[in-house]
């Protein structure tokens, strides 16, 4: 996997998903330190954001901005969230693509994860300004791109016809809502308990 191979999800979609259905992969090392380093993207843009400029819900409002360890307590926890949820849709993608006809191995369902979530992952600069407005616009508009990349990727990497690909991708997004209210759940409990916000002037 190259970083030539997966630009090509934005202005060539359909031929991606082909070589990454061809390509001789190396396994998954290469996979996850990949998405490991991608998951920062978000993690570190956060926490300079909400260190340096502050949060503000609206523009032109007042900025509210995190100490240094509240900050780095957040990103970290955020970061290592990232990697998990991520490393576990892998996973939950290949142990269901059996179910339905599908016959590829755990290495393409994890590049197929990474491919699908790289405008995700992308979007994760907004955090360098972090006005709420912004970064829940650039977020839909990348959650809604990596949608339609997951309905593109999953009959052609998994080999299966269309309409068994769309079921595919209702149950891998049913998963991924799960996950992401879990981990919103977690969020708040720890906020609230363990690593409280400590915000400053």
């Amino acid at each position: 996997m190259t970083i030539k191979s997966m630009s090509e999800i934005f202005y060539h979609p359909h031929l991606a998903m082909q070589h990454l259905r061809d390509e001789k992969l190396r396994g998954t090392g290469e996979v996850l330190v990949i998405l490991a380093l991608l998951a920062l993207i978000p993690a570190v843009s956060l926490f300079i954001g909400t260190t340096q400029l502050g949060w503000s819900l609206t523009p032109g409002g007042d900025a509210i901005k995190l100490s240094l360890i509240s900050a780095l307590n957040s990103a970290i926890a955020f970061y290592l969230a990232t990697c998990f949820a991520l490393c576990l849709m892998g996973f939950t993608m290949h142990w269901m693509e059996k179910t339905y006809g599908g016959h590829a191995s755990l290495e393409r369902c994890m590049n197929l994860t990474l491919y699908t979530a790289t405008p995700l992952l992308l979007a994760g600069f907004a955090g360098l300004y972090p006005m709420l407005w912004f970064c829940v616009a650039v977020g839909l508009v990348a959650l809604v791109y990596s949608t339609w990349l997951l309905f593109t990727g999953v009959p052609i990497i998994m080999k299966i016809p269309e309409e068994r690909g769309f079921l595919f991708c209702i149950s891998i997004l049913t998963v991924g809502l799960v996950l992401l209210v879990g981990l919103r759940s977690a969020t708040v409990f720890l906020w609230s308990t363990t690593t409280p916000l400590v915000y400053v002037q």
